[in-house]
Formats: structure tokens, C-alpha cells, sequence
């Protein structure tokens, strides 16, 4: 069953693609920021938790530039359904994930067993506490705009914002959390639940490029047939 978009006709639906472009546009361009502040700290600093961190979030730069094709798409017709372009990003994005959560569930563990230690993690806190922030912010309008105009698109990207905003809390439990006690064992620990967590982004990711489910993340899906 197709999905039709319902909301306010003519210049009300053009108000609506231009904040859902906006948006869109915005998530991928944090996200890369983001993803390269969050690498280069998480190499400087010897943490795991933050390196991955900066590894998903190039990761959902991938998945943005998703939706922001598929908001280009609605412009011109009313069908959600993903096409050849968004199901391949999809699918990329999937394979990313799984292959990001297999490296950092063996980097963890590695570092749980040898004991590793950054030498700090006080960036880990920063560009947590800034991306929870900036997460809360993305997941009010992409929720305040999805509702206004019932769409279940956006809905669904709010709800996959709200997940990066989860793993941007646990980077700032583990980080915080060495902080506090000087046990390294938090960082790999860290690590090891943001690995699970982008598995299940991939899993995630290979369920919505099949394009009988209209999922709003972290197995909350229902069949459109």
C-alpha cells in the first residue's frame, strides 16, 4: 500500500518541503562536522567511545543525504515509497553500520582486555553535551513540522535523530564517567553500546531499503501492505 502525504495544499505544502529540505540539509552538514571534530579528538585523545561516535555520524551523513532526496522526490509527487537512489543509500548506509558496530565491538573488546586508558576524555563530554543539544533541536522541529503536515517521513527521520541523540548520551556517561574515576574499562564499555546500537541503524537501514515497511527506528516498524 503506497503512502499518500496529507497536509495543507498549495502554498502550505510548499512552506512544508522547503523546512523538510532545510532540515535535512542541516542534519547532513552537523553531521559532517561533527564526524571530523569527533575523529580527530577521539584519535588525539585515545578514545574508543568517541572515535565511534565520529564514525556514525559520517555514517548518518550517508542516510541524510537519503532523505533529503526523498523530500526532492515528494516535491514532485505525492508517493513516499523510496525509489533506486534511496533504497542503494539505504543499503549502503545499512552495510556501513554493520561494519562500523563489527569494528568497534573488536576494538572494544581489545581495549577491555588490555586494559586501555585515554588520556582523556573531557571532548568526549564537550561534543556530547553539544550534540544533545543539537539533537533535542532537529528532533522538535522535524516533529513539529511532521505532525503539522502528518507526515510520516519526517516523523520517522525524528525518530532516527532521537536515536543519534541516545548514543550522544552514552558518550557522555562513558566520557564523564572516566572522568570521574579514571577506570578505562568505561570508555571500551562505551564503545561496545554504541557498536549495538549501529546495529541495529543497519538492521534498521535494510528494512526501510526493502520498501514494505514504514519504520520510525529502533523496531518500531509496521507493514504498509
Amino acid at each position: 500500500m503506497e503512502i499518500i502525504m496529507s497536509g495543507s495544499p498549495g502554498r502550505d505544502m510548499k512552506v512544508f518541503y522547503r523546512w523538510a529540505a532545510a532540515l535535512a540539509a542541516i542534519t547532513v552538514l552537523y553531521n559532517i562536522v561533527e564526524g571530523g571534530v569527533s575523529v580527530f579528538f577521539g584519535v588525539e585523545g585515545g578514545t574508543v567511545s568517541l572515535l565511534g561516535f565520529g564514525l556514525d555520524s559520517f555514517v548518518e551523513v550517508i542516510s541524510g543525504i537519503g532523505i533529503w532526496h526523498m523530500v526532492r522526490r515528494m516535491r514532485r509527487s505525492s508517493l513516499t515509497n523510496p525509489d533506486t537512489f534511496e533504497r542503494t543509500a539505504l543499503r549502503v548506509t545499512g552495510s556501513a553500520f554493520y561494519l562500523l558496530s563489527a569494528g568497534l565491538t573488536i576494538t572494544a573488546l581489545i581495549s577491555l582486555i588490555e586494559g586501555h586508558k585515554p588520556e582523556t576524555t573531557f571532548w568526549g563530554i564537550v561534543i556530547a553535551s553539544v550534540s544533545i543539544a543539537s539533537m533535542w533541536a532537529l528532533i522538535h522541529y522535524k516533529t513539529k513540522i511532521g505532525r503539522r503536515f502528518s507526515s510520516d517521513a519526517l516523523l520517522a527521520d525524528a525518530a532516527c535523530t532521537r536515536v543519534c541523540m541516545y548514543l550522544s548520551v552514552v558518550l557522555l556517561i562513558a566520557s564523564a564517567g572516566y572522568e570521574l574515576t579514571g577506570i578505562g574499562g568505561l570508555d571500551s564499555i562505551g564503545a561496545a553500546v554504541i557498536a549495538v546500537l549501529c546495529f541495529r541503524e543497519g538492521r534498521e537501514a535494510f528494512e526501510k531499503s526493502k520498501g514494505n515497511l514504514l519504520c520510525s527506528c529502533q523496531g518500531k516498524c509496521r507493514s504498509q501492505g
